[in-house]
């Protein structure tokens, strides 16, 4: 009987504690999130990405009632932060800002990290790609701008970021899409939209692919004309400049940005994360930053961006192939 007593005891005493372990692990779900959060941002502070990570944090920060930091994990051309996020602990504590380069860098061999290494939450900003042109040029209009292109091929150089970034992909589909070789225009290598635009109006190259909205400045100024954007449709603040689609060619592409996690992030704190994220995007504060810097808001939530995700990975690498940057 004392052998049957000790047994039945170490039973309940097994139960009860699996019971108490089991009780904590919901409770800890149930009670996500119990401690700050961090954003991983996978680019220096002060560019589109990084601010818009910091104008989510402080939105969602309201919504959630816990601190949301951000932090910047750059190098590598983009692998360095977006490889933070992916091989972070799926607990819903560290989050990450995914960009078009995710669906770029496995094609280029750069890392083996693509779109599927993440439980996307939510894309935020789509920032268009544009043909940006000196107001010093000859070129008024894209019809121009194309008419010389076929004249003169390989004659004009432009500029936006590094060879098959994504202002570089913006070149190539504008000009395949138009029935042309993708070096009729070539491409002259540069640190980014900015160092591209200085280039522009100083003449060492003739064309930007950036999007207009980071040469609002210049294009405000009358140093810089845009003579077509690579949008779904017209963007706001360039009401009167056409897209490649109104113009024949249908081509869109931007540099965007969104929230994702980590592989495995269990749905209780999914589901969470995405009713937050949804609040904080719709709120004042969120549309108030969008509104100022200009960026172009497009955003999908869970599913919508995860069908945007397999799309970009699609056409992205398709381009890259056919400029022979797919390795």
């Amino acid at each position: 009987m004392r052998k049957k007593s000790k047994r039945f005891k170490g039973l309940l005493v097994f139960i009860l504690t699996f019971i108490m372990i089991m009780g904590t692990v919901s409770l800890t779900f149930a009670k996500y999130p119990s401690r700050p959060i961090t954003i991983i941002v996978p680019w220096s502070p002060g560019g589109g990405t990084d601010r818009t990570a910091r104008a989510l944090a402080a939105s969602l920060q309201k919504v959630m009632g816990w601190r949301v930091g951000v932090v910047n994990r750059t190098g590598g051309g983009g692998v360095v932060g977006h490889s933070a996020t992916a091989t972070a602990k799926p607990n819903g504590y560290t989050l990450g800002m995914i960009t078009i380069e995710i669906t770029m860098m496995h094609w280029l061999k750069l890392t083996d990290l693509n779109y599927r290494d993440y439980e996307p939450i939510a894309l935020l900003i789509n920032n268009p790609a544009g043909i940006i042109v000196s107001t010093k040029s000859p070129w008024r209009s894209y019809k121009d701008l194309m008419n010389y292109i076929k004249a003169h091929p390989g004659k004009l150089t432009a500029s936006g970021t590094a060879a098959g970034g994504v202002w570089d992909l913006a070149r190539i589909g504008w000009l395949t899409g138009a029935g042309l070789d993708a070096n009729a225009v070539r491409w002259v290598p540069s640190t980014g939209a900015s160092a591209a635009l200085s280039e522009l109006i100083a003449g060492g190259v003739d064309i930007a692919t950036c999007s207009p909205l980071e040469a609002l400045p210049l294009i405000d100024g009358n140093k810089a004309r845009c003579l077509a954007v690579m949008a779904e449709k017209r963007i706001s603040v360039l009401k009167d400049v056409p897209t490649l689609k109104e113009l024949g060619v249908d081509f869109f592409i931007g540099g965007w940005a969104g929230l994702a996690a980590p592989k495995g992030v269990p749905e209780s704190i999914l589901r969470v994360l995405y009713k937050a994220v949804d609040r904080a995007v719709k709120s004042k504060y969120f549309k108030d930053f969008i509104k100022k810097s200009g960026f172009w808001m497009d955003y999908k939530p869970s599913t919508q961006f995860q069908d945007f995700l397999a799309l970009q990975d699609t056409v992205n690498g398709k381009l890259l192939r056919t400029a022979g940057l797919a390795k």
